[in-house]
């Protein structure tokens, strides 16, 4: 059990009046939240201390297990990343829902058994690193050990996220490649969710991608990471908006690693970096889909600027 203040520390933070925003904001088919919420930084900004105490003092798993209940008194949408590390138990699904209201949202990273050709030569994937993956767009794995057992849930999931990492010449020697096997796949899945594709090549940003996108009503998730062209710089691509709905995660600044901006912002209590064009490139995707009548669905990552719900609350602040 951690140990802390008992009464968090005066913030400028206006969380009632950013929740009022943000609803206003969702009644317009507007969905804006955060990467993950569990952040002990937010404390005193998103998060109210005292809700977790036990005998006087912080307690993390109280946190841990209770805290998107609060999240939800603010955000109506959440991004969830743990959904890329495994197949969750219908038990894990059944607990993770009964923690948030009903009216909280989740776009869901699939797991990343679906989603990476070849292993990460990192130590986490054991044996299988450097490895082939068999269960690669393999849809009848998808179905069986994610879907179905979120199926339940479905009306609470805004969308789903295939993330794809930055792929190799050995994995695809070509763009045609990876649209081969990526639209077979996707006439393949099953009807009930919204998909979206992210990708971490940006010489597949091509006119035929999109109209591969397009064919199936999948959306493509313009992101902001660290190789990947500015968020302006993707919106003025004519064909973006590949269905009725968009997706966006602003992960981290371009030429930004990952590593680097954990350790300049972690534990991620205040911006400490504004991006004046990332913003600016949110708000105009905010504008575009309020004009076409197009629903979003925006993640903003604590690694985009040093506190997500900071950079949430200066583009939608007066």
């Amino acid at each position: 059990m951690a140990s802390g203040p008992l009464f968090e520390q005066a913030s400028s933070f206006d969380r009632y009046r950013l929740a009022q925003a943000l609803r206003a904001l969702a009644e317009e088919g507007i969905f804006i939240g955060t990467s993950s919420w569990k952040y002990e930084g937010w404390l005193g900004q998103i998060y109210t201390r005292e809700r977790y105490l036990v005998r006087a003092s912080f307690s993390l798993k109280k946190f841990q297990a209770e805290c998107l209940a609060e999240y939800a008194e603010i955000f109506p949408v959440v991004g969830g990343d743990f959904s890329f590390y495994q197949f969750p138990s219908r038990d894990y699904w059944r607990r993770l829902f009964a923690s948030a209201p009903e009216s909280l949202r989740f776009g869901l990273k699939v797991p990343e058994q679906i989603t990476v050709r070849m292993w990460p030569r990192h130590a986490r994937y054991g044996g299988q690193a450097g490895q082939p993956n068999p269960s690669f767009l393999n849809v009848e794995l998808l179905e069986a050990a994610f879907l179905e057992p979120l199926r339940p849930y479905r009306e609470r999931v805004a969308v789903l996220i295939f993330e794809f990492g930055a792929f190799s010449k050995q994995s695809y020697a070509s763009l045609q490649e990876f649209l081969r096997d990526l639209d077979r796949f996707l006439a393949a899945l099953p009807g009930g969710f919204r998909y979206s594709v992210e990708i971490r090549n940006p010489e597949y940003l091509r006119p035929e991608y999109f109209a591969c996108l397009r064919a199936r009503g999948v959306a493509h998730v313009l992101n902001a990471w660290t190789r990947m062209p500015e968020l302006e710089t993707q919106l003025r691509l004519h064909p973006v908006f590949t269905t009725d709905f968009t997706v966006c995660r602003a992960l981290l600044r371009r030429g930004r690693t990952y590593e680097e901006a954990v350790k300049l912002f972690t534990p991620y209590q205040q911006v400490k970096d504004p991006y004046p064009g990332g913003r600016r490139a949110l708000q105009h995707l905010m504008e575009v889909s309020r004009r076409d009548r197009r629903t979003a669905f925006i993640f903003v990552n604590n690694r985009f600027e040093g506190n997500a719900p900071g950079t949430i609350e200066a583009i939608v602040g007066p």
